[in-house]
């Protein structure tokens, strides 16, 4: 089929160096990612600050906050499974530490239902970045799901973690 263009062999967006701007503004939370060191740590005070700022500029209830918060969560878990596996796909790296959606739904799930306050703030983001970085079980073994699946599902155990961590000392200590 000369001359057709089918003649041609079929490149990816890695092969001829070209990024997918929406899953590289996403998987890098509109470029958090690049920032060093740590931007794991960048994209989880990011997201932290966004909640707070949300928070507090919307004056929501703690209902509708929790449902808010929710929501956000699983909307970046969505669109960031299909950025982060496009990304990973464009950058030729597995699990590159550029993409850091994965913090951001991971953080916003540390704080469901978090009274909005800096200390509690502060505690569900420590709480998020250790549970991230030590990985229990089954954290470190969802990384082995493929692609944006592994990316994102490790950081929403980790989320998990903190949430859970975040309710009982909110229910104890107060």
């Amino acid at each position: 089929m000369k001359g057709c263009g089918l003649d041609r062999p079929v490149m990816s967006n890695a092969a001829v160096g070209r990024k997918t701007a929406w899953a590289w503004a996403v998987a890098t939370f509109l470029g958090a990612g690049l920032l060093r060191p740590g931007p794991g740590t960048w994209a989880s005070a990011a997201a932290a600050l966004l909640w707070l700022a949300a928070a507090m500029g919307l004056h929501l209830g703690p209902g509708p906050l929790t449902w808010l918060t929710l929501a956000a969560a699983v909307g970046a878990l969505a669109i960031g499974i299909p950025a982060a596996t496009r990304v990973e796909q464009e950058s030729g790296r597995e699990d590159p530490g550029h993409v850091v959606i994965d913090e951001v739904a991971g953080q916003w799930i540390a704080l469901i239902h978090s009274r909005v306050n800096l200390s509690h703030l502060l505690a569900g983001f420590l709480f998020f970045r250790l549970f991230d970085i030590v990985k229990p079980w089954p954290a470190r073994q969802l990384e082995g799901l493929p692609a944006g699946w592994g990316i994102m599902l490790d950081d929403v155990a980790a989320g998990v973690y903190a949430l859970l961590l975040m309710q009982a000392l909110q229910h104890w200590i107060g």
